[in-house]
């Protein structure tokens, strides 16, 4: 005991030694971390010196020998930290069994969103991926303006329907129905950021068009006397249009061509990257689609191996009438990455397989699209993708696939840029909080109080699982399968990612003629390459 109290008063008095030597230096940070480390060291060293004089006891009982000091029997460590066990998830699972007694949504959901943060990592949300600041470029015209009740009515024309958040509940007022079954997931989709975020979701009211291509041309909008636009939400937009983007119906599924919800295609889309390596892949490049949609499909079928030339491309004319009677047996997106390339082109529209195809990590050759989504201004030229004309696709993708083939390292790294920031960046976590900051961002430009209209009904996840309707039974089936499927339980366990901040037009310069000057590189190259052949035949 004697001995203790010794070597606590030795401990004590080294100790404040020890900071009376550092109270000079602590006003610098530099060189108070410096001096510290020299002190704590030496100060270690003189207590493990004087622990070593202390005679050991060895216990050698059945569990093994274990090592003490006396000092540690009469005052013992202290037992090891034992992780706080995080709460249990909360769940809300629908209740069909009444929903369809009352015909009501539930009143039992929360309005109010409080995380459980982990007590063993109390890390703040990750910064949102850098494509969210185009957030702020899609909202830039009323940025000045703000957003007035008769805007957003004047957006009515094309719109198939009217969206209201109201409390954290939403309610829905249709104009028209869209093609197949976009309109329905569409708003699944959002049913399921109100169960992720509850009561989170500001206030607020909004004109959604299903249509693929935008019509809200900016050429209208940019003399002096002209009004602010309307605001009107969709899925795609190009550089002539000021059409707000919003994540696809597709990312909870696409019930008439048997695509899955986006959480477990990726999954699959990995598995199907693990069947084969990239060097052990056909070194050609591969496309299947519908081609009657746009003549620029069309001329792509030209680009096909022939008797009389073979331009290094595979193309596939994809029937859907005679998959959707074969049971899609010749569709399955997990089962076609087997080339070292795939092309990407554009439908009427963009088109929902970009996505896809750049899961995939064979490398994607985009050709030069017109329109872009939510996530795809984030793609950077040779970094991501490799850029295709669209005037002369097929020597594009013969050069484009030779280059590939004879710099196999490279184009290996290309495949796994994108195949990175799918998986990274477009995960389902960071397509609600795409979806979360767009709204968030949005409301705050409302100049007006929302308000519920009369002909709009409430809308839940219960009253779209539990009467999910289609043309058929079997699509039907489908439609609620892959709502269960991509349903959300329960509320988030972290808050929405933290937003960058929006681009100052020197960087959205820098980025934007990175973009353009790569794809000059690659003409560049392209065109060499075709004067060398030109002299060698």
């Amino acid at each position: 005991m004697r001995e203790n109290d010794s070597m606590q008063r030795c401990l004590y008095s080294h100790f404040s030694e020890a900071i009376l030597l550092l109270r000079p230096f602590m006003k610098s940070p530099a060189r108070f971390s410096a001096v510290f480390v020299f002190v704590f060291l030496s100060l270690g060293a003189f207590v493990c010196t004087r622990l070593l004089n202390f005679p050991t006891i060895v216990d050698t009982s059945a569990q093994g020998s274990i090592v003490t000091t006396r000092a540690s029997q009469n005052y013992p460590h202290k037992t090891s930290y034992i992780p706080k066990k995080p709460p249990p998830k909360l769940e809300f699972p629908l209740n069909c069994t009444a929903y369809d007694l009352t015909r009501t949504c539930p009143s039992n959901y929360p309005t109010t969103f409080n995380p459980e943060q982990d007590p063993d990592s109390p890390s703040p949300p990750p910064t949102c991926p850098e494509y969210f600041r185009w957030i702020y470029e899609d909202l830039r015209p009323w940025a000045h303006t703000g957003i007035t009740k008769d805007m957003v009515q004047s957006a009515k024309r094309t719109a198939n329907f009217k969206l209201v958040i109201m409390k954290g509940k939403a309610y829905v007022e249709t104009y028209q129905n869209s093609f197949q079954t976009r309109d329905v997931f569409t708003l699944w989709g959002i049913l399921q950021l109100l169960r992720r975020y509850p009561g989170k979701v500001p206030d607020l009211e909004l004109m959604f068009d299903c249509v693929d291509w935008p019509v809200i041309l900016s050429r209208f909008y940019s003399r002096p006397n002209s009004t602010a636009p309307p605001p009107l939400f969709r899925y795609c937009g190009d550089d002539s249009s000021l059409d707000i983007v919003f994540p696809d119906w597709s990312f909870w599924g696409w019930s008439e061509i048997n695509i899955k919800p986006w959480e477990l295609l990726l999954k699959d889309l990995e598995e199907g990257n693990k069947r084969s390596k990239w060097i052990d892949r056909e070194p050609y490049a591969y496309w299947k689609g519908n081609p009657s949609v746009a003549e620029t499909r069309k001329d792509l079928v030209k680009c096909n191996v022939s008797d009389q030339m073979d331009w290094n491309a595979r193309i596939y004319a994809q029937d859907w009438l005679k998959e959707i009677k074969e049971g899609y047996k010749q569709s399955d997106l997990a089962s076609q990455c087997v080339h070292r390339y795939k092309i990407y082109i554009e439908g009427s529209a963009w088109s929902v397989s970009e996505k896809y195809i750049l899961a995939c990590d064979s490398v994607t050759f985009i050709v030069k699209p017109r329109y872009y989504d939510f996530f795809t201004r984030g793609l950077m030229p040779v970094h991501h993708y490799w850029p295709i004309k669209d005037d002369d696709k097929c020597r594009s993708i013969k050069f484009a696939v030779d280059w590939g083939n004879s710099h196999k390292k490279k184009a290996q790294s290309i495949g796994k840029a994108a195949r990175k920031m799918i998986l990274q960046d477009l995960k389902m976590d960071y397509v609600y909080d795409y979806m979360f900051h767009l709204l968030s961002e949005y409301s705050k430009l409302l100049q007006f109080k929302p308000t519920i209209p009369r002909k709009a009904v409430e809308l839940c996840s219960e009253a779209m699982v539990c009467q999910a309707q289609g043309l058929e039974k079997k699509l039907q089936g489908l439609e609620k399968k892959f709502m269960m499927e991509s349903l959300v339980k329960g509320p988030a366990e972290r808050n929405p990612c933290a937003m960058p901040p929006p681009y100052d037009p020197a960087t959205l310069f820098a980025v934007l003629r990175r973009q353009s000057n790569s794809i000059k590189q690659v003409e560049t190259w392209e065109r060499s390459y075709w004067e060398n052949q030109s002299k060698q035949s």
